[in-house]
């Protein structure tokens, strides 16, 4: 059965939305009218509502109107699922039950269609495949992983704790970068408010002076003037600079050096390293703990790599692995993975608790990486407001200097 998604008019004329599941349209079409109700339009649910355009927009469309979620809500979705599967709920009831209990169209209209699939007899992983943008290529191998190995339910509460952490972190790093976003905002919208409204209107004190005017008011008037004149345009050459540099890094080869570049600065390749290779071990942690293999986690794990050079030497690891080097050295033969991660998987090896020691490394790091980013952040705050300071400073200087020297202007 296929779950499909309807609108249609109530006895009293009223128009209702909402989801059924059949064999084919004509059926769920009869399921409707058996309910008093006239159907106006059925479609599968997997499907992107028609927005006109004809098949010209096809490919566009399928684009642009790909499901997706939130991680928040894939992670209550999957927390969900884990809670009823360890219930030994059958899995075409729980995603039945999942879907009844969200209030999102859009993810009742994904797991009905997971649940059709489940319901004809193939896996939940493969069911998920339909919609790679939901559930991803680590998501599915470690719901496939469970599958088999028998044990979905803990599976997919790992998943879940997984999916949680992801979105506390995601969380945690944009509220940390939202104060000095918002500052720097309000320091940029001040000064230029300054050089286009005020400065003006005292500068213009002296316009009908013969005197020449101090060099720091001259260079104040000229900005202004700027301002004033181009400001606009300059607003506009940023937009289309930062839309022409991502079209440009749209390109695998420019966005590789790009990130090469980024490996290279002080202080910003430290973050970057320290974020993706969290989030590699963490990854690689959970999908070992699941049952996939090592070399299969290996290359699923790489594909969160953000960064594409790091992300090809994940590649060479797992080529290294491949060929019967341990873990640890190949990650040391990188030399981009941090020396820590590098002694406790190490340890792990020797232990024979790899995955542990990949998740404590993954939280060293990520506990590391907050306390950096919080640095930065008591730093810059302080370091914004003097910059501030000194730019009005300068500004006040400007106009005093005409005015210390006013009698000697006028004439």
């Amino acid at each position: 059965m296929t779950a499909y998604r309807y609108r249609a008019l109530n006895a009293q004329g009223k128009l209702v939305k909402g989801f059924l599941e059949g064999d084919s349209e004509r059926q769920v079409r009869g399921q409707l009218r058996a309910k008093s109700l006239r159907p106006v339009e059925v479609e599968q649910a997997n499907r992107a509502p028609a927005k006109g355009g004809g098949a010209s927009l096809g490919g566009l469309g399928g684009q642009l109107f790909r499901p997706r979620i939130s991680t928040g809500d894939l992670a209550m979705v999957t927390r969900q699922l884990a809670t009823l599967v360890s219930s030994n709920l059958p899995l075409d009831e729980a995603l039945q039950a999942a879907a009844q209990q969200t209030r999102s169209s859009r993810i009742k209209a994904i797991l009905l269609q997971v649940r059709s699939r489940v319901a004809e007899g193939y896996t939940l992983a493969y069911a998920m495949g339909e919609f790679p943008q939901v559930f991803n290529e680590m998501y599915r191998a470690m719901v496939n992983a469970g599958e088999h190995a028998g044990y979905l339910g803990p599976v997919l509460e790992q998943l879940a704790d997984y999916t949680e952490q992801r979105q506390y972190t995601g969380q945690k790093l944009k509220m940390a970068m939202i104060y000095p976003f918002v500052l720097v905002g309000v320091a940029i919208a001040v000064v230029v408010a300054l050089m286009v409204f005020v400065v003006p209107q005292l500068i213009g004190v002296f316009a009908n002076s013969q005197k020449e005017l101090p060099l720091l008011t001259q260079v104040l008037v000229a900005s202004s003037d700027f301002f004033r004149d181009y400001g606009l345009w300059v607003l506009v050459a940023l937009v289309a600079l930062v839309f022409g540099v991502r079209k440009l890094l749209a390109n695998p080869k420019r966005r590789r050096k790009w990130h090469r570049l980024l490996l290279r600065m002080p202080g910003i390749s430290r973050l970057l390293i320290a974020l993706d290779t969290a989030r590699f071990a963490s990854t690689l942690s959970i999908l070992m703990a699941s049952g996939v293999p090592l070399l299969e986690s290996l290359r699923i794990a790489g594909q969160v790599l953000t960064n594409l050079v790091l992300r090809e030497d994940s590649k060479a690891v797992a080529e290294l692995v491949q060929e019967g080097s341990s873990l640890n050295r190949a990650l040391q033969q990188s030399g981009r993975f941090p020396p820590m991660m590098v002694h406790m998987v190490a340890s792990g090896e020797a232990s024979g608790d790899l995955e542990s020691m990949l998740e404590r490394s993954a939280t060293n790091q990520e506990r590391e990486l907050e306390m950096t980013l919080g640095t930065m952040m008591s730093l810059f705050e302080p370091l914004m407001v003097i910059v501030m300071g000194c730019m009005v400073l300068l500004i006040v200087l400007a106009i005093m200097l005409p005015i210390f020297d006013l009698n000697t202007m006028v004439k």
